[in-house]
């Protein structure tokens, strides 16, 4: 049989993955799909093309927001990825209103976009929201499909938060093994998420987040992603295609199977 056909008869559950540049997608779609290989690229008509469309490019217009990452150790997930919008170009930040807005009308669940994973990293100095990632949750109404704000490089708060634990009388070792709650812990409650949730500036609020470290290891847990994610569906028949889809996690697989 062709391939073609046989990528139509999966069962598919769709991402749009977004983020500025280095923002660590490629890192957490591998640990999804539990792999170390670059995914496979087809374009809208289920043809395969050259891979290297995903290599950084200064050029705009060379990546199509339509084209499908698919990774061959779990080919019942498509991805989808945007670049060029992080610093507020209108024209790249259209198509991906125009994109979500068209998959959202598709009546076949494989075609439809279930869901949709917006990262941010914390490994940047300022770690501030870029131009692109307001004006996306100020004017993208993405209505029934859910978005998660995914921080990724999480671990680059745990320097910081050692300092501050060895400042208050922690031993190394202490110091050492609290550094990741801790992080976590004063993330909850800073000025970031603060914005996210309640700055008058977002008017379409993201679903939740969750704070991803090290995700370019591969014994990195997305188990807490793939947990947040199903909980977000509210379809069903959507959140079974999403558990049956993912294999990183069989205790989450259990876990729905019985609450069925």
């Amino acid at each position: 049989m062709d391939p073609s056909e046989i990528r139509k008869k999966i069962r598919r559950f769709r991402v749009l993955i977004l983020g500025r540049a280095n923002a660590g997608k490629t890192s957490v779609l591998r640990r999804v799909c539990n792999t170390r290989e670059n995914p496979e690229i087809y374009n809208s008509a289920g043809e395969k093309i050259d891979a290297t469309v995903l290599e950084a490019s200064t050029e705009r217009g060379l990546h199509d927001i339509e084209n499908e990452m698919v990774f061959p150790s779990n080919p019942g997930f498509v991805f989808h990825d945007s670049r060029g919008f992080e610093a507020g170009s209108e024209k790249e930040f259209e198509q991906v209103k125009a994109f979500i807005k068209e998959r959202s009308k598709e009546t076949k669940m494989s075609s439809q976009l279930h869901t949709i994973w917006y990262c941010i990293p914390m490994d940047e100095a300022h770690r501030s929201f870029t131009k692109g990632e307001i004006k996306f949750f100020s004017e993208c109404d993405t209505g029934n499909i859910p978005v998660i704000v995914l921080f990724t490089k999480f671990d680059a708060l745990y320097d910081t938060a050692y300092a501050q634990l060895k400042s208050k009388g922690k031993s190394m070792e202490e110091a050492e093994e609290l550094a990741p709650k801790h992080a976590e812990e004063s993330f909850a409650i800073g000025s970031q998420l603060k914005f996210l949730y309640h700055s008058k500036e977002i008017q379409h609020h993201p679903k939740c987040h969750i704070c991803l470290p090290n995700m370019n290891k591969e014994d990195a847990d997305c188990g807490p992603l793939i947990e947040l994610t199903a909980r977000t569906l509210d379809n069903e028949a959507l959140q079974q295609l999403f558990v049956s889809t993912q294999r990183t996690n069989l205790e989450i697989c259990t876990k729905y199977a019985v609450e069925r």
